[in-house]
């Protein structure tokens, strides 16, 4: 190895122990304040400290400087080259060439912080029957969903809706300012520009020439859908905040209930991923699944070990932290709870399976698209909803299998409005876009809470079910504006989903999907620009087309379509092998807080740490006569 070698290998070492040290130390400690876990050890200071050191090693423009000489030492087309093209993009996008724009991100992580730590011990619920009752952001958007009594959904979204007085009053409307301050201190629009520049390699501008085209392209089918809701459902009252959710779905969802057991839900998911021949290649994994006082009130999975292959060829395994927010007792929390873990667990899979020379290749943050990060999982959650997939997996405690007639009855009554769901996503990022273009002597609570509401109204057509302001994203760095890429992640997965089905005919137990998402969307990591991975894999540029061919189908025309599948799964599952044991090569601890509820080392397999934690949850929440 000649003396030039010798120092690329020592840089790239260097730098990949040195931030995975650091990484590991933010990581914990995110965990820790997030999980309101009682270790002295986590704090919102060590947090602010331990993201700040991350972010210094990350920002230190020596290391740019060194990444550029090694780059001109190597050939362009060699591993080397690879990872410090990689290492050039990571460092570019921290780095702030100006003292100012440092001194506002330090501000802006302090304050962030701050409003965090209020967040967190902020008492949620709603007043029923003159009573308060204390629920978390999830409690009451399950409420306002399922619960028949409309005084009571009204309270449970006036609790929600309470949730954007209290991050305006708490430092909210300084973190807008001073985010956009480092912003424009660099260069960049606005806040939003700078975010979106650094996750996806293009500006603000280009990504919103996206989205318009798809607000555009489904803003008819939305003003279609609203009239026909009001029709069907009976009068405007049903567009109300607190009635939409309900009105669409609340009825079936009750009666979907008994088949979605919560306890079940890790198994079930075990069983469907293994069917796919997803593996987790030796990572190990924390699932924190229920819901708890003091808890982070949003579902997220990270990794305070990123998977690698390290310079002697070795495998370096995942860890993964991932939670949700599930409450067993609440009806819709068995489907919520089993959709959140099927999204959350793929996110792991999908980081615990990039192999690159380096562990910032698998990390979340920027350079790390937001749209690739979100797509895997996405992807894999919307697996529930297919009729084929509830025929095998929907399965109650008594053994019984979701009728078809129900599984009819639910098309019947989301088909038609599954345009609510799209335009709910989009009317984030413009929100976001339209906050941090806002004059900064604009900025106020008011002003921020009357955005919000316009932005419902043109958006969505009126006052959202789940208000802008109660969306936890919007808060930290690291998901602010960030949601735009749920966007472009649900137009790659219909266009997935729809290469699957052309080139298999089936999606649910499909043994090649597993595979071919590890070798196109998942190995490379961010090496790869986001829309060059869909294309890859499925053969075309990244469009809506899919989405909105979907939501253009007709109720009968799903309804035909969806009943084969369903009838075709159920004939296959008579000769049903569901006592084999799964093996997803993961060791997984299910935990609550500090207690560790059950552990595939201490139990021995899978399916006995599946029946530990389902005998916890019957017994923790069976219900009293």
């Amino acid at each position: 190895m000649t003396g030039s070698n010798i120092d690329v290998a020592n840089f790239i070492d260097s730098t990949n122990a040195n931030y995975e040290r650091l990484h590991r130390a933010f990581e914990m400690q995110f965990w820790g304040t997030k999980m309101a876990l009682s270790g002295p050890e986590y704090s919102t200071e060590a947090l602010t400290r331990t993201k700040g050191e991350m972010e210094a090693f990350l920002a230190d423009e020596s290391k740019l400087a060194k990444t550029r000489e090694l780059l001109e030492s190597v050939p362009d087309d060699s591993a080397e080259a690879t990872t410090l093209k990689m290492l050039e993009r990571t460092f570019g996008c921290y780095i702030m060439e100006s003292e100012e724009a440092t001194k506002f991100r330090s501000e802006a992580t302090k304050i962030e912080g701050q409003l965090e730590g209020a967040r967190n011990k902020l008492s949620l619920g709603a007043t029923i029957d003159g009573k308060f009752e204390e629920m978390s952001s999830v409690g009451l958007r399950n409420k306002v969903r399922v619960d028949p009594d409309e005084n009571v959904r009204k309270a449970c979204y006036e609790g929600l809706a309470k949730i954007g007085d209290f991050v305006t009053e708490n430092g909210f409307v300084e973190l807008v300012k001073v985010r956009n301050r480092m912003a424009k201190a660099l260069g960049y629009l606005d806040f939003y520009d700078y975010k979106v520049t650094n996750a996806e390699g293009f500006g603000k501008i280009a990504l919103f020439e996206i989205l318009d085209t798809l607000e555009e392209g489904t803003r008819p089918i939305l003003e279609s859908a609203r009239k026909r809701f009001v029709q069907e459902k009976g009068g405007d009252s049903t567009l109300e905040p607190w009635n939409q959710s309900f009105f669409m779905a609340g009825d079936v969802t009750r009666r979907l209930d008994p088949y979605f057991p919560f306890e079940k839900s890790v198994e079930q998911w075990g069983r469907s991923f293994a069917a796919m021949n997803i593996s987790y290649r030796g990572a190990t994994m924390d699932l924190d699944l229920l819901d708890r006082k003091g808890k982070y009130s949003n579902g997220f999975c990270h990794w305070p070990q990123p998977a690698w292959i390290k310079p002697d060829g070795s495998w370096q395994p995942s860890t993964t932290h991932f939670t949700s927010l599930a409450d067993p007792s609440a009806v819709g929390s068995g489907y919520t709870g089993l959709t959140t873990l099927m999204h959350e667990a793929g996110h792991a899979a999908h980081f615990a399976n990039i192999a690159m020379p380096s562990p910032l290749f698998s990390q979340e943050r920027s350079p790390t698209s937001v749209a690739y990060a979100e797509n895997q999982s996405m992807f894999l959650d919307s697996l529930v909803g297919d009729a084929d997939w509830m025929a095998k997996y929907a399965v109650s405690r008594e053994g019984e299998v979701v009728p078809w007639d129900l599984v009819a009855d639910q098309i019947r009554a989301t088909q038609p409005y599954k345009v609510f769901a799209l335009r709910g996503m989009l009317a984030v990022p413009y929100f976001e876009k339209a906050l941090y273009e806002m004059a900064e002597e604009d900025v106020t609570a008011e002003s921020i809470k009357a955005l919000a509401d316009k932005v419902e109204h043109d958006i969505q057509g009126g006052l959202s079910p789940r208000p802008l302001l109660s969306v936890p994203h919007i808060l930290s760095d690291e998901a602010s504006c960030y949601y735009h890429g749920y966007v472009l992640a649900e137009m790659s997965v219909h266009q997935t989903r729809e290469f699957f089905l052309k080139r298999d005919g089936y999606l649910t137990d499909n043994p090649q999907i597993g595979p071919s998402l590890t070798k196109s969307y998942w190995q490379p990591g961010n090496s790869e620009p986001f829309l060059s991975l869909v294309e890859n894999l499925t053969g075309a540029p990244l469009t809506g087309e899919a989405w909105v061919n979907e939501l253009k189908q007709s109720v009968e025309e799903v309804l035909k379509e969806e009943n084969v599948k369903y009838d075709s799964k159920r004939a296959e599952c008579l000769a049903d092998n569901s006592g084999k044991e799964i093996d997803l090569d993961m060791r997984i601890r299910i935990v609550d807080g500090d207690d560790v509820l059950a552990d595939t080392a201490d139990e021995g397999s899978f399916l006995a740490a599946c029946k530990v934690f389902e005998g916890y949850v019957q017994k923790r929440f069976a219900k009293k006569d």
